[in-house]
């Protein structure tokens, strides 16, 4: 029996976000046959692992705190195919995972991080390897890409951190090719956190000094007037299926982190219902073809396992833009696959079966190459200059 470790928490600001996920996740794992080993980082970066962590009550209800848990190490000199936790100390309880499944959301995890550790161990695991992670974390580069490709995206501008307090005054000149309403954004976060809406140059910079509290780097876009809020979630590899839309209804002007996680039981855990519209209120042609883009857009970045790629819809113009791409929907966005046919129970087996599958494949490839180099690299006198 293979054990799978569910890893959630860490150094984000969706930190709590994650662990809903995480719960939800061995929840549903518990009912197939695998040994399931709950691993919560916690905001110091502290990893521990203990099945005590199993129950979102832990957290819900304050219990963690009472808890005496022992912190892991991961052991990299016998990790290979596998992850070797140790608990600090002579003799030291050994943890061994077979097959990752990640459940963080935003930095520190689900930003390519994680799975970089992953790949350096050849270990398997859940959802987009470290490229598609990275590049879809980073809004403005995914912005970029869509651009590249012919895929609609609103207009927008990106900047540092350095940009903004050396040389504002150059921010604001790029921003005077966007029209007003602006949304702004911290380019490498998720869940609506640090977000904002600006309808002058006032709100504006207030916004961007929001932004730069929880990232360096911002974007700027346009603003979608008469909006409806689209959601397209995929699962495959080289092929993905499409789910059926989802629109969410939102009540602050753009889809807030109070839509998505706390009114009502929140959009995105798909408990708030009468926020949830399943299927999508489209015509047949427009929806099928936002789901063709969806396809487009996580094939061209390179996706696997599951991501969710967001769209915003004008209902007037019924003009339409891709929008974030989500590496690790939260809590699997399993109320949008049961609404398009797929039980929570057989979204987790399929995702497993697409984390065997591309571990297989990566593991045809060669990793190694003959060379004489090293032998003449012995035998001749080595120059910086050659070099």
């Amino acid at each position: 029996m293979k054990t799978i470790g569910v890893f959630f928490g860490s150094r984000s600001p969706e930190h709590d976000v994650s662990i809903i996920t995480g719960e939800l996740i061995i929840s549903g794992l518990k009912k197939l046959p695998y040994e399931i080993m709950p691993v919560y980082i916690d905001k110091k970066g502290q990893w521990f692992i203990d099945k005590q962590l199993s129950s979102i009550k832990v957290f819900s209800e304050g219990k963690y705190e009472n808890l005496k848990l022992h912190s892991y190490y991961l052991d990299i000199n016998e990790s290979q195919g596998k992850l070797v936790f140790k608990q600090k100390g002579i003799i030291g309880k050994k943890i061994i995972i077979d097959l990752v499944f990640p459940a963080f959301h935003g930095q520190n995890g689900e930003d390519g991080t994680f799975q970089g550790i992953c790949e350096m161990l050849n270990v398997p695991y859940v959802g987009c390897d470290t490229t598609a992670s990275a590049i879809t974390m980073d809004k403005a580069l995914t912005k970029f890409i869509y651009q590249a490709a012919n895929i609609p995206t609103t207009e927008f501008i990106a900047f540092e951190k350095n940009d903004w307090y050396k040389n504002n005054k150059n921010v604001f000149a790029q921003t005077k090719s966007l029209q007003f309403p602006l949304i702004i954004k911290p380019a490498r976060l998720g869940s609506s956190i640090g977000m904002s809406k600006a309808k002058n140059q006032k709100e504006l910079e207030f916004a961007i000094e929001v932004a730069l509290h929880y990232d360096s780097k911002v974007v700027v876009e346009e603003c979608v007037e008469n909006l409806m809020d689209l959601t397209c979630c995929l699962i495959g590899n080289e092929y993905p299926r499409p789910s059926l839309l989802q629109e969410s209804a939102f009540s602050s002007g753009f889809f807030s982190y109070e839509d998505k996680y706390l009114k009502g039981g929140g959009v995105q855990t798909g408990n708030a219902t009468k926020s949830i519209i399943i299927p999508a209120r489209l015509d047949e042609k427009t929806a099928r073809l936002i789901q063709q883009t969806a396809v487009k857009v996580y094939q061209l970045l390179g996706c696997s396992g599951i991501a969710r790629v967001d769209f915003l819809y004008n209902k007037k113009t019924r003009d339409w833009f891709a929008n974030e791409v989500n590496t690790l929907p939260g809590t699997l966005y399993h109320h949008l696959w049961k609404a398009s046919g797929i039980t929570f129970e057989n979204l987790l087996k399929n995702l497993i079966a697409y984390a065997q599958e591309r571990y297989h494949d990566k593991n045809q490839l060669t990793s190694t190459f003959k060379s004489s180099i090293l032998q003449k690299a012995s035998s001749t006198k080595l120059s910086l200059k050659g070099l």
